[in-house]
């Protein structure tokens, strides 16, 4: 595609460099960071150098912001930028085989660079458009990183003749990320008619969901890693927490599922989640790998833990394959 594509009566070259600029980001492994290196000498979190690695790598690109005023949104973290989203077009206008907004994880407190960067590169490579979300973080809670990805969503519907997308929008998120597009597919609506906000006129119904190794609930088991049971992350009340047990909240119009993990998070969040889809007669799809640990991404090498399992990276392949049948 020329970079001077024109969709509609609204170029999209702005977005087209983008491609560009994933491909450099991902060869310089620019957001990839030792698991080493991820805490202080004291033992604490390095968030301070985590966020700064997020925030300047997303700088170089062209950036879409969910609202112009984000809900919400205020001076408690200086770190943390209004929510946004890097759009980058599949180079195929031909075929485009539907848009995926991809999340990253860290736990609600970091941004793992890998699992929202060179898996959106893998997916585009392989002809869909992808837009990375950067989703509100801690002091911010769960229920604000929720609404971060439903707006992204509806914000890809609303601007669909502009961006030149296909009808198909997934989401796909790893760990914290997996936790949020599993909620996305499990909560949604078709959209206020009546609102001035054309944004929030449209569906956030995603049209499929993929879920690396998250998904978790604090409710059908407890919480993974032997961590305690906080509210930013699971909820801040039992009905809270059940609102966010995606295994809880399936219904005749929960989209399709992919579904992988490796044992190291315990198959059985994966099958309980899987369980409750054929329960209510959901397509899905799960893999749950002998091999591996949490926070493989792409499971290529091209992890803050440096590990490549080439079993295990078959994910990538099995789920472009399945997209690409919905």
């Amino acid at each position: 595609m020329e970079i001077k594509e024109v969709i509609g009566e609204i170029t999209i070259a702005t977005y087209c460099e983008n491609v560009a600029i994933l491909k450099k980001v991902v060869e310089e492994q620019a957001v990839i960071r030792s698991i080493s290196k991820h805490c202080n000498s004291n033992g604490t979190l390095d968030i301070d150098g985590n966020l700064k690695i997020w925030g300047n790598v997303m700088s170089r690109f062209k950036k879409i912001k969910l609202w112009e005023n984000t809900p919400g949104f205020d001076d408690r973290d200086s770190r943390q930028s209004e929510p946004f989203m890097v759009f980058v077009p599949a180079l195929n206008i031909t075929n485009r085989k539907g848009t995926i907004v991809t999340a990253h994880g860290g736990g609600f407190e970091l941004r793992t660079g890998c699992e929202g960067v060179h898996t959106a590169k893998y997916f585009n490579d392989a002809g869909f458009d992808v837009a990375i979300l950067s989703y509100r973080i801690k002091p911010y809670c769960r229920m604000d990183s929720f609404a971060d990805m439903q707006r992204a969503i509806r914000m890809l519907r609303a601007r669909k003749e502009e961006l030149g997308i296909a009808d198909k929008i997934f989401v796909m998120g790893f760990s914290a990320g997996g936790m949020l597009s599993a909620n996305c597919a499990t909560h949604f609506d078709d959209g206020n008619n009546g609102s001035i906000d054309i944004v929030e006129q449209q569906s956030s119904r995603p049209d499929a969901a993929v879920i690396g190794y998250g998904a978790m609930s604090a409710v059908s088991f407890p919480v993974p890693f032997g961590m305690e049971i906080e509210w930013n992350n699971w909820g801040r009340t039992k009905e809270e927490r059940l609102f966010l047990a995606p295994e809880k909240n399936i219904s005749s119009k929960t989209p399709p599922f992919f579904i992988w993990q490796t044992l190291s998070d315990d198959g059985r969040y994966g099958m309980c989640l899987a369980k409750a889809l054929q329960d209510a007669g959901i397509p899905y799809e799960l893999h749950i790998f002998q091999q591996g640990v949490h926070g493989l991404a792409m499971a290529d090498g091209a992890n803050d833990l440096g590990l490549n399992i080439p079993h295990v990276a078959h994910w990538g392949q099995l789920c472009k394959e399945w997209l690409e049948q919905i």
